[in-house]
């Protein structure tokens, strides 16, 4: 009960430690990155928004990991930034919970929507005619509904369980503010909340993790069964550079609460990972998907084409006005 009445308004993030000549160039890369991340990203939103020939089941799945990344950019990066100019690590608790909570929906949301995309793949490569059948608008739409529906029951429970608890204590290791890290500052019993994020886990990473070894079995027997070049090519095509994402993504996630579990692991590699799983989806995805996928690769050119040709013609229009009117 004691630890109960101890409550902190304030939480100490882990020290930049950078030396006073780096810190205006460390945020204005900083300010770059996430500026220039969070353009891509919508870019890929936009793109699959206006563009009718994008409105297929893979880019309906697609287009939530860029949200998922924007939500994660805009939870990690201002505060971070904000940080490295003033070198003040505090963050009120309210604040702490309200980051965590933001940056563990939107791994959710990554893991949910890339064993989504698996299953569309499974299908349009290992039973093409009954494609449009079986992914139909209407399915897509249920399969977006319950990926964020299931992200936020279980990232809300998840944070009730933690919220009902006040910390003892103030200071964090990781750079960032997380469920992990949150629940070494409380003093009370966290059974139920270990125990539960435990079960959620499993059922996250594992559940996810099956689909797509399932999906991607079901695609390895289809392409040996037929034999064919162009089996293998579409299978790679198609497939690639999803499973890349996908396995990065988990992998970083894996290591990262391995890390936390064991106390003898080295601080700057639980706070290099967890760098990773924000900083590096929301990069890589728009450069993968959008330079390795086809069909979104030609609707971006399309629209960066369409756009200077409005200017240009914007600019003939007035030319031409002018000389019309004799000036």
């Amino acid at each position: 009960m004691k630890a109960n009445e101890s409550s902190l308004d304030f939480v100490s993030l882990a020290a930049l430690n950078l030396p006073p000549m780096l810190i205006y160039p460390a945020f204005i890369f900083g300010l770059f990155t996430f500026l220039i991340t969070i353009f891509c990203n919508m870019l890929i939103i936009a793109v699959i928004a206006f563009s009718k020939d994008l409105q297929k089941p893979m880019f309906l799945l697609l287009v939530n990991l860029p949200i998922g990344d924007i939500i994660a950019l805009i939870a990690f990066f201002p505060q971070f930034l904000i940080s490295i100019v003033t070198q003040n690590r505090l963050i009120t608790y309210n604040a702490c919970l309200t980051q965590a909570f933001f940056l563990h929906y939107y791994a959710g949301a990554n893991i949910y929507t890339l064993s989504a995309m698996a299953y569309d793949r499974y299908i349009a490569i290992c039973a093409p005619l009954r494609y449009n059948a079986i992914m139909t608008p209407q399915k897509v739409i249920h399969f977006i509904f319950w990926i964020w529906f299931y992200c936020s029951a279980v990232t809300f429970a998840v944070f009730m369980l933690l919220a009902r608890f006040k910390i003892c204590r103030n200071n964090i290791v990781d750079l960032y503010c997380n469920n992990p890290s949150i629940i070494t500052l409380i003093c009370d019993n966290t059974t139920v909340n270990n125990y539960f994020g435990l079960c959620t886990l499993m059922l996250s990473l594992g559940g996810s993790s099956l689909v797509v070894i399932y999906s991607y079995a079901q695609i390895l027997f289809t392409c040996i069964k037929t034999n064919q070049a162009d089996a293998w090519h579409k299978a790679i095509q198609t497939c690639g550079t999803h499973l890349v994402t996908f396995l990065s993504f988990q992998v970083f996630i894996f290591i990262s609460l391995l890390a936390h579990r064991f106390q003898n692991a080295p601080v700057s590699l639980r706070q290099i990972l967890g760098l990773c799983i924000i900083i590096f989806p929301p990069i890589l995805d728009p450069i993968i998907y959008g330079l390795k996928v086809q069909e979104l690769r030609l609707n971006i050119v399309r629209l960066f084409k369409k756009t200077l040709g409005l200017t240009k013609w914007g600019s003939g229009g007035v030319t031409v006005k002018v000389k019309e009117a004799g000036l």
